[in-house]
């Protein structure tokens, strides 16, 4: 497939997790774990966007190249398209856009996103979901499920379970992850689409795309999703996790 870049959108200001993307990690800031995560997955440039100067020094030292942006943007899809425009990124370029507190993201799952993208030339962004064995998961709005049509497209994202089972039981249901390609040229775009009723009414940013009739390709993978870092008690737990990565070399 063609050259891919990653751009790692990072915010100081956190409601439940001020300063999350410097937290440590095994002795480095979050961010540079993201960052060594999206190196690993055959990516030609890895990025980080911040309206922060403390990221973007935590980033540098660590050997990754990080961009200023303006503070006022509305989403990190906005950050990664003022960044994609600085780095002279083309229109037909890939972008993939992995959040700054996903220190555990499997660098595969990264290229498979960028592959999806490569892949399906009628979308201009591209995402992954994995099978939803569970079902606490299924009714968790929490957990964002995906429907998809019989090509591998997104038909619908919701907080809700879907597809509703008529006839009880778990039907074959999908959770949506939360890793997104982008063409540069749709990023450039993006910013100027309207919010849709259905993204306000579920919270979710993606229904926009779909609203404003195109096309988000979908790869089911069989990979295990480690978990990110919203709260105090998630960075417990993925501290845990590279506590017992460390001891075992």
């Amino acid at each position: 497939m063609a050259g891919f870049s990653v751009i790692v959108p990072a915010r100081y200001a956190s409601s439940r997790l001020p300063g999350k993307p410097l937290v440590d990690l095994a002795g480095k800031p979050m961010v540079v774990r993201v960052c060594e995560r999206a190196a690993q997955s055959g990516a030609a440039l890895v990025a980080v966007a911040t309206d922060d100067a403390r990221i973007a020094d935590a980033a540098g030292r660590h050997g990754f190249r990080a961009l200023m942006t303006r503070a006022d943007h509305p989403s990190g899809t906005d950050r990664i398209a003022e960044v994609a425009a600085a780095l002279g990124l083309g229109d037909d370029d890939i972008v993939v856009n992995v959040q700054g507190d996903e220190p555990l993201i499997p660098p595969g799952l990264i290229a498979e996103v960028a592959a999806t993208l490569d892949a399906h030339a009628d979308a201009p962004v591209s995402t992954a979901c994995h099978r939803i064995d569970d079902a606490a998961s299924f009714a968790s709005p929490n957990v964002v499920k995906v429907v998809l049509d019989g090509r591998g497209y997104a038909l619908y994202f919701s907080r809700a379970g879907i597809p509703y089972p008529r006839v009880g039981g778990l039907p074959e249901c999908y959770r949506h992850l939360g890793v997104y390609g982008y063409r540069v040229g749709f990023l450039r775009r993006y910013a100027s689409l309207e919010p849709a009723p259905l993204e306000r009414v579920e919270a979710l940013e993606q229904l926009r795309v779909l609203w404003h009739g195109y096309r988000i390709a979908v790869r089911v993978t069989s990979a295990e999703i480690p978990p990110g870092v919203d709260t105090p008690e998630d960075l417990a737990k993925v501290r845990a996790l590279f506590d017992r990565s460390t001891e075992s070399r």
